[in-house]
């Protein structure tokens, strides 16, 4: 046995030296470039890579094909360019994590390849690579229209609002899945679509409740909307801790593709796509409606912090990695943390947003005693979830998702708005401005100023330098409302606010009593709120929430 041992610890060596010798020889190749653009450099590179891909076979990867083609489209070597896209188009999604022709059906394929589109070859090698896409977004379709595949619907036929109410508690359409793994296309509108990609509990079971979290990728204006995701590129690298814990803990998790318009931080475009998400997954999968949260990374975090400040009724918690907190699309109202929470880690070498602001966030945080929590990493850059060293925060977040839960019928709710789009948080719904009328004397603005910013010189050092900025812009007027209920009783105190709406739910008030509604001292509504059946089905239509179900509600306007 020992003689074994010694053999496999030598084939290992061989695979580890040979692995190690071609990524040195890949590397080589790549530095020339990064330096130089000139015609001999490129020939150097090329041939880098050629005797990377002769001596070790086996190490090619689907991205270094992809280069070469392009070194070779470049130096107007047709033939050897033509090969090497012919082994990039046929390799499939299984083996590298996606599909091959890919490379050549994108729209940057035309600049990269631009020496060969002349060439007759072009557009024989174009027709089988759209040949191959086709086959791949047939089954991909197949894929999509498994997972949303349920039992009948029809239980929910009760006209009778209160059965209706019961009905829609215990609603279970759902289904087993066949895979762990789905890219699920996702449409933004007539014209555009993009993706999210949702990875499953191993032992996913349509009996039972799943929390659910979203993550958000940063880098939102250099990055392009994906059609589809692949399991690899979604679950590996910065995002291993998520997957590692998620699946610990029998988390779904949730990848959404965002672009240069279309995301979640600015502009307002697509912001409105997570909530639209979490809704289409709730009619496929059995989701624990009070425990789905949000996670990002630099742009993703200040995503994240931003449903926080303007859509945060769907969601129990929120998460954010190297976080700038701030709205971009508007003011930020920091009070509206008061009815949710956010963790956020931070690093203090961080250009996105330095310690000192963080700093003065967390002793804003304390003063409003909200439920925040900062974890500062020092010696750590912008890039911290690369590091293994950041394992230890992904413990925090999933221990704190755990324990959470979301609580839809608080008694005191606190919301601040400057768009009517985003006026209203749980049962204080559908709030309207009125720009015109006097701000109330508490209606106070909250900000704080920015002396020092960290950035990266012309030598990648790290340099401190002055600063005067406000945390937070407000680029337009706001309304604000603060709202309590106890014994049947709301009362609630209004600025710059033309109306709103109080959501009822059984789990609120004694439905068998008159419900009094005060507003600044005012007496606007004296009666009793009966089930209505065509507003709980719209509600659930809307949400797909069974756990925060609204039976009614009271519109007001205020005088």
């Amino acid at each position: 046995m020992k003689g074994y041992h010694v053999l496999l610890a030598f084939m290992f060596s061989i695979v580890s030296f040979g692995q190690n010798t071609y990524s040195k020889l890949i590397n080589q190749a790549d530095d020339l470039l990064e330096e130089h653009e000139d015609e001999q450099s490129k020939r150097q590179a090329f041939s880098l890579y050629e005797k990377a891909f002769k001596s070790f076979p086996d190490s090619i990867t689907a991205a270094d094909l992809s280069e070469i083609s392009i070194i070779a489209s470049e130096l107007k070597e047709a033939d050897k360019a033509f090969a090497y896209l012919d082994r990039l188009i046929k390799i499939e999604r299984a083996q590298y994590g996606f599909p091959g022709w890919q490379n050549v059906t994108n729209k940057s394929a035309l600049e990269e390849y631009k020496n060969l589109l002349d060439d007759p070859g072009w557009a024989s090698m174009m027709s089988e690579a759209h040949a191959l896409k086709a086959k791949f977004d047939v089954n991909l379709k197949k894929e999509e229209e498994e997972f949303y595949k349920v039992k009948s619907t029809k239980e929910l036929t009760s006209t009778n609002g209160k059965k209706l109410y019961e009905e829609i508690k215990a609603y279970n359409p759902y289904l087993p899945k066949a895979k762990q793994d789905y890219s699920i296309s996702f449409t933004i509108n007539d014209t555009v679509k993009t993706s999210f990609f949702i990875h499953l509990p191993k032992n996913y079971s349509p009996k039972k409740e799943y929390p659910v979290l979203f993550f958000l990728h940063g880098a939102v204006r250099y990055n392009n909307l994906q059609e589809f995701q692949t399991r690899e590129l979604s679950l590996g690298g910065w995002n291993r801790y998520y997957t590692k814990y998620g699946d610990l803990d029998e988390v779904i998790l949730i990848f959404p593709s965002g672009g240069k318009k279309y995301n979640w931080m600015t502009p307002n475009d697509g912001f409105f796509m997570i909530s639209a998400m979490l809704r289409e997954v709730k009619k496929a999968i059995n989701v624990d409606d009070n425990k789905v949260f949000i996670a990002g990374h630099s742009n993703g975090a200040t995503g994240s912090f931003s449903y926080l400040m303007k859509d945060s009724s769907p969601f129990a918690g929120f998460y954010g990695f190297n976080t700038q907190p701030k709205v971009f699309t508007g003011g930020t109202f920091i009070e509206n943390i008061k009815n949710r929470s956010f963790i956020n880690f931070s690093t203090d070498e961080d250009y996105y947003y330095p310690p000192n602001a963080n700093d003065s966030f967390t002793a804003m945080m304390n003063e409003l005693k909200a439920d925040y929590k900062e974890y500062r990493y020092n010696g750590f850059p912008h890039w911290f979830p690369e590091f293994d060293e950041s394992e230890p925060a992904y413990e925090i977040l999933f221990k704190d998702l755990k324990e959470r839960q979301r609580k839809s019928f608080t008694k005191e709710l606190t919301w601040e708005f400057d768009d009517n789009a985003y006026g209203g948080v749980d049962w204080l719904t559908n709030i309207k401005l009125d720009t015109l009328d006097q701000k109330a004397d508490w209606h106070k603005e909250r900000n704080f100023k920015i002396t020092r910013w960290l950035e990266y010189d012309k030598a990648e050092n790290l340099q401190t330098i002055e600063v005067d900025k406000n945390a937070f812009d407000m680029p337009r007027l706001s309304g604000k409302a603060v709202a309590r209920y106890k014994d049947n009783e709301f009362r609630i105190e209004t600025s710059r606010v033309k109306s709103l709406s109080i959501a009822i739910s059984p789990e609120m008030v004694n439905l068998k009593n008159k419900i009094k509604v005060y507003i600044n001292g005012r007496l606007y509504y004296d009666k009793k709120v009966d089930y209505n059946t065509a507003f709980i089905l719209d509600n659930f239509d809307k949400t797909r929430d069974r756990k925060t179900i609204w039976i009614n509600k009271i519109d007001i306007t205020v005088e």
